[in-house]
C-alpha cells in the first residue's frame, strides 16, 4: 500500500512541474507570436501557441480529475457581470 502512495505522489509532482513548464512555454511563445515581424511566422508561433495551450489543458484535466489542482466554481453574479462589462466594450 505505501508503494501506491509514493506512486501516486511521485506521478503529482511530475504533473506538477509539466504543468508549470507548459505556462512558462506558453508565456515565451505569446511573446514570440506577438513580436514577428512577418506573417508567415507568426502563422507558425500561433500555431505551436495553441498546441502548447492544448498540452497545457490535458495536464490540467488530469491533475484535476485526480484532486490534484482544485478550482473554485465561479459566482454566477460575476459571471454575468464580466460578460456585460466586455459585451458593452466590444460594442463600443
Amino acid at each position: 500500500m505505501m508503494e501506491m502512495k509514493n506512486q501516486s505522489y511521485h506521478e503529482k509532482e511530475m504533473l506538477t512541474d509539466l504543468l508549470a513548464s507548459q505556462k512558462f512555454v506558453t508565456g515565451g511563445y505569446n511573446t514570440f507570436a506577438n513580436e514577428c515581424a512577418t506573417p508567415a511566422i507568426k502563422t507558425d508561433f500561433v500555431n505551436i501557441l495553441t498546441e502548447e495551450h492544448r498540452l497545457q489543458n490535458e495536464i490540467f484535466c488530469e491533475m484535476h480529475k485526480r484532486g490534484w489542482y482544485q478550482t473554485e466554481a465561479a459566482d454566477q453574479n460575476k459571471v454575468n457581470m464580466a460578460k456585460q462589462k466586455y459585451t458593452m466594450a466590444s460594442s463600443q
